[in-house]
């Protein structure tokens, strides 16, 4: 009986200790795997800060640059909208534990939320703004109707000339029409003047705008204005020519009270979103103008 016992216990035991044995077996494979994964994180997470510091820096240009766009073609500044940071996207937190992340992603869906109900009122102010400076909106269309991308030439800058071969202040946008291609008026204004020009822009009609705009249209083959007639939004001014020397094209530019504006700066609303940074891509390195 006393063996009988003893054979239960020890039985007992060795069960006990093979499940402790077990248990610690694969609580070391456990341990293991979550320190690998912790020390993957940690080697990750520096990496990780550096690029979205990065793309917080670029977000940070684009949001000056497009700023000042905007304070250039409004002459206001421009309304102020939330963004989330570097530091919001990398939460202050040196623990990289499950509810970390967990933790990280509400607070982001959060964030993003906050956001999102921003947009509303800030588009508002934008209205409103817009009603407030109703008459010194700047020319915002496309000179030629249905412009592609592709139509793109050289913009304001340093250019070369075909002509003279030779590098020119080049004080406007060039853009590729077939002869005969209708020219349309960008902004309601009123006619200053029709006729050749004296800068070799050949026969060009000139626009002034209300806040202190004016807009021109080089190397027309024909008007349908004179000076003195009020024009509207999309009203024909006349047709793309042909100039002895140089390839159809328009020649179109916006001056605000005398200084030549970049004319790709003033189309961004007329055309999409990929068309318009291309257009931006090709205007700005074109080195030769076409006149």
């Amino acid at each position: 009986m006393k063996g009988k016992g003893t054979f239960i216990l020890s039985s007992f035991a060795l069960s006990v200790l093979l499940t402790a044995l077990a248990a610690l077996i694969m609580s070391s494979r456990e341990d293991k795997a979550l320190r690998r994964e912790i020390a993957m994180y940690e080697a990750l997470y520096p990496q990780l800060k550096a690029d979205v510091d990065l793309e917080g820096k670029v977000v940070e240009n684009l949001n000056l640059r497009d700023g000042a766009i905007y304070s250039a073609l409004f002459l206001t500044e421009a309304p102020s909208a939330d963004a989330i940071t570097a530091a919001d996207l990398i939460a202050d937190s040196d623990s990289l534990s499950d509810s970390f992340y967990l933790n990280y992603s509400a607070s982001k869906a959060e964030r993003l939320m906050v956001m999102a109900s921003k947009v509303d009122s800030t588009f508002a102010d934008i209205f409103l703004l817009l009603q407030q400076k109703a008459d010194s909106i700047p020319p915002l269309s496309l000179p030629v109707k249905d412009m592609s991308y592709a139509q793109t030439g050289a913009s304001l800058g340093e250019k070369q000339n075909p002509f003279y071969k030779k590098t020119v202040q080049h004080q406007g946008l060039d853009i590729v029409a077939p002869r005969g291609t209708l020219v349309w008026c960008t902004a309601p204004g009123v006619v200053t003047d029709v006729g050749y020009a004296r800068d070799g822009l050949g026969l060009t009609v000139t626009v002034r705008h209300k806040g202190g705009f004016v807009t021109r249209y080089g190397r027309l083959g024909d008007t349908f204005v004179e000076e003195g007639r009020k024009v509207k939004l999309g009203d024909a001014l006349g047709r793309v020519g042909v100039t002895p020397g140089f390839a159809p094209h328009l020649h179109y530019e916006v001056l605000l009270r005398g200084a030549a504006q970049d004319p790709v700066n003033h189309i961004f609303a007329s055309v999409s979103p990929e068309d318009y940074s291309r257009m931006l891509f090709i205007s700005g390195s074109t080195l030769q103008s076409m006149d």
